[in-house]
């Protein structure tokens, strides 16, 4: 039924992939499926934000998530699933459909955000716009 299943995660925050990392590697298991992982660093190109860091600053920040992702997924996934990682940049939401799309991925697998701060509000939390957004099917866990 699933054959790529994308867990997008931000590793420094537990709450992103705690809950969803065993049921992600419980559908792989299931079905056969190998695993994307997706981190999403926030835009550092844009003029406003882009001034305040040294000019490679975004190309060192990739290559250590990159580094960082490689060793957390060594840690974290069983060594029988198969895993891809995927470094990306842009909005958290739309940088993951548009992952999805790239790596066509049957199934996103993301867990469910209930912090209450300022953005939730204005914008709404992440995993809300990708069920609401995306075409592919979104499994959220709480």
């Amino acid at each position: 039924m699933y054959k790529k299943i994308l867990l997008p995660l931000v590793l420094s925050e537990k709450s992103s992939w705690e809950k969803a990392l065993p049921v992600a590697i419980s559908l792989c298991h299931t079905y056969g499926a190998s695993l994307h992982l997706l981190t999403v660093l926030p835009e550092f190109n844009m003029p406003m934000v882009g001034s305040f860091f040294p000019a490679n600053f975004s190309e060192k920040a990739h290559q250590a998530l990159k580094e960082e992702l490689k060793q957390w997924a060594k840690e974290k996934i069983p060594e029988d699933i198969k895993v891809q990682r995927v470094v990306a940049d842009g909005s958290p939401w739309e940088t993951i459909i548009e992952i999805s799309k790239k790596v066509d991925a049957d199934l996103i697998v993301m867990a469910a955000h209930n912090k209450r701060n300022f953005a939730d509000y204005v914008l709404g939390p992440n995993s809300a716009h990708v069920v609401r957004h995306s075409k592919k099917s979104v499994m959220v866990v709480r």
